[in-house]
């Protein structure tokens, strides 16, 4: 297969072009500097510029371009830059795929579309909830649209958080948690939506594959976990106790809006178009998925 790749450097994007080419897929990268190889073509969104010859006779693109909502403290220009990153670059990527006839798009989004679903469980034939984050998943899965409307299998491949050895949310945490930091946040009940970073590469090849996906796609392990579970099951790996709690409001005073959109909230999202294609997870919990990450 040829597959051409934006977002290729970060934390998915450089896994998944390694795991695709050691499956023995021809892999080009779309990047915003010059090229520095044979298998690299430059590309600017802002602009609207992507070098054609990077999708020519490509079999399908895999989408990952967004600016990370972790990277700092939210504000207006911020929240700007967490939309225009995703949003213009689809629109382009889109109409690039649509021009040049590529048979499949598989683009990124979130499984914070669904907004906070508190205890309640959702999986793909749910409606975007409410919030920043909800809306910012709906635009940019609506910013599919020339492709869809061009004939291309599109699938929306909605991320849950990442279980990854590097990065991610545990890269963030695991300082924390080795000091003896690590504690729930707020009353713990807040459901956290997880993948293995593993499950989450074999997802993505699997949606390449598989001709009958489309559409909406969660990328998330077959059993959400609490807020609280998360934080006992990384203390019990890290062989750290967890006796801490982090009130929400000390959570916001910390960092701002995002409590409200990712801490202190949460969705429990089920993976069914994955698991009724004939989709297997490697890891199943969330336990299984931290065990795997700290032993890499």
């Amino acid at each position: 297969m040829r597959v051409t790749i934006a977002g290729s450097s970060g934390l998915i994007g450089s896994s998944l072009v390694a795991s695709l080419r050691a499956d023995g897929h021809e892999i080009r990268r779309l990047v915003r500097r010059p090229a520095a190889g044979p298998d690299e073509f430059r590309w600017t969104p802002e602009r609207g510029e992507l070098d054609e010859r990077a999708l020519a006779d490509a079999d399908a693109v895999v989408n990952l371009c967004g600016a990370n909502f972790g990277d700092t403290r939210w504000n207006g220009v911020f929240k700007q830059t967490l939309r225009d990153s995703r949003i213009t670059a689809t629109d382009v990527i889109s109409r690039a795929v649509a021009d040049a006839g590529v048979p499949t798009l598989l683009n990124a989004s979130a499984v914070g579309y669904y907004g906070h679903t508190g205890e309640r469980v959702v999986d793909e034939t749910a409606t975007a909830g409410t919030g920043f984050l909800a809306d910012l998943c709906r635009d940019w899965e609506a910013a599919t649209a020339p492709a869809r409307e061009a004939g291309v299998r599109t699938v929306l491949l909605r991320s849950a958080s990442v279980i990854s050895p590097r990065g991610g949310l545990l890269g963030r945490l695991r300082p924390l948690f080795r000091f003896g930091l690590g504690g729930r946040l707020g009353t713990g009940r807040q459901y956290l939506s997880w993948i293995s970073l593993e499950d989450e590469l074999a997802a993505i090849a699997f949606a390449l594959r598989t001709e009958t996906l489309s559409g909406p796609v969660n990328l998330a392990g077959p059993s959400p976990a609490t807020n609280a579970s998360f934080t006992a099951e990384l203390g019990r790996a890290l062989h750290r106790p967890t006796p801490w709690v982090v009130p929400g409001f000390a959570v916001r005073a910390l960092v701002g809006e995002i409590a409200d959109e990712v801490a202190l909230t949460g969705q429990r999202v089920l993976p069914a178009a994955l698991e009724g294609a004939g989709f297997t997870f490697h890891h199943n919990t969330i336990g299984e998925a931290i065990d795997a990450a700290l032993s890499d």
